[in-house]
């Protein structure tokens, strides 16, 4: 009977997740193109994986570790270019390749240091997602409001995972020291199948792949409001409702930012501190009251409603219709238009937090 690693399994799963993100066609190629390449890489790597502990083919190990030096730095590049207003280059980030050099020197010189080179490096890149994340999901002002706080949950996992990673480094390690590598097998095979899975799902998210796991996140109590917070906010509203630019699948705090000419975070101070939310929810605000008056003046399809109020993806735009109305766009209907006549219901109310 042939013999077939878990790894392997997980690298199917990932090759799929990857050939699905190829296809759908929403955002840029060149958008997505370090999160293909960061889910690529996790893919090989679960190849790899199954290689050395499944067969026992040790000389496949300085390849494994190579590529995990990599898929840390890629992770760290392709998060900070959610950050960032103007999209960089890959190139840009080359000084990130130093630590794969830096194993590959002491794979071929002096491999000893390369299992604490590793853990270091992988911490290292954990804690630097963290900070990032501690932002908030505004902090990553490249990703489309329609799925901020999925790509903000998609960095706060990466970063937890890459430092969980580093822990099971040094229990590999510990268990070397103790019993020969007991168990180490195991211990490979259940962390790193895990990683692997999560890691892809969450980057695949993170580069504007659908989601379906319904994220939530109370933003911190703002401190108090200026003047100069009271006019950007106004300005911001006025924008809103006379240009609708909500109605923009693709719209971003960047390209609200420049619309005002403002910086990014000038926004997104404003907008916390008035209005005590994110960005993202205060555009979906707008999506949702959109939504609300299509559904009891037209008979249009919910999905068509979805559409055309700004919405891309079908369980974000539930989550905060019920997170505004507190029940879905089909009973929202069913409940404000009269199903014989067909017209618009005399009484329509929006919630609002």
């Amino acid at each position: 009977m042939i013999f077939v690693p878990l790894p392997f399994v997980v690298a199917l799963l990932l090759a799929i997740l990857l050939v699905r993100m190829l296809r759908q066609g929403d955002g840029s190629f060149a958008e997505k193109q370090p999160f293909l390449l960061l889910i690529g890489l996790y893919g090989l790597q679960s190849v790899v994986i199954g290689i050395r502990w499944g067969y026992d083919v040790v000389g496949i190990m300085p390849i494994q570790s190579l590529i995990a030096t990599t898929i840390a730095a890629l992770a760290w590049v392709c998060f900070k270019g959610l950050a960032m207003e103007e999209q960089p280059a890959l190139s840009r980030f080359w000084p990130h390749l130093l630590p794969t050099a830096t194993i590959a020197v002491f794979i071929a010189l002096y491999p000893e240091p390369i299992s604490l080179a590793i853990i270091l490096i992988f911490l290292g890149y954990g804690a630097a997602l963290l900070r990032l994340a501690w932002g908030g999901p505004d902090a990553l002002v490249a990703t489309r409001l329609d799925g901020a706080m999925l790509s903000y949950r998609s960095l706060q996992i990466t970063g937890f995972a890459l430092i969980a990673s580093a822990v099971t480094d040094v229990i590999i390690s510990f268990d070397f020291s103790r019993t020969g590598g007991t168990h180490a097998g195991a211990i490979v095979a259940l962390g790193n199948v895990i990683a692997l899975l999560v890691l892809g799902t969450a980057a695949s998210v993170a580069s504007g792949g659908s989601g379906t796991e319904a994220f939530s996140a109370e933003p911190p109590p703002p401190p108090p409001a200026t003047e100069e917070d009271g006019a950007v906010a106004d300005a911001l509203d006025t924008l809103m409702r006379a240009r609708q630019l909500y109605r923009d699948p693709d719209l971003n705090l960047t390209r609200i930012a420049r619309k005002m000419n403002l910086p990014a975070r000038r926004v997104s101070t404003a907008v916390n501190r008035i209005h005590g939310m994110s960005v993202s929810q205060y555009v979906n605000d707008f999506r949702i009251r959109a939504a609300c008056e299509q559904l009891v003046s037209t008979d249009h399809p919910i999905t068509q409603v979805m559409f055309d109020s700004g919405f891309i993806s079908k369980s974000n735009f539930n989550r905060e219709f019920a997170r505004m109305n507190g029940e879905n766009p089909t009973q929202f209907r069913k409940r404000r238009v009269p199903q014989k006549s067909g017209g618009a219901a005399s009484n329509v109310i929006f919630m609002s937090p």
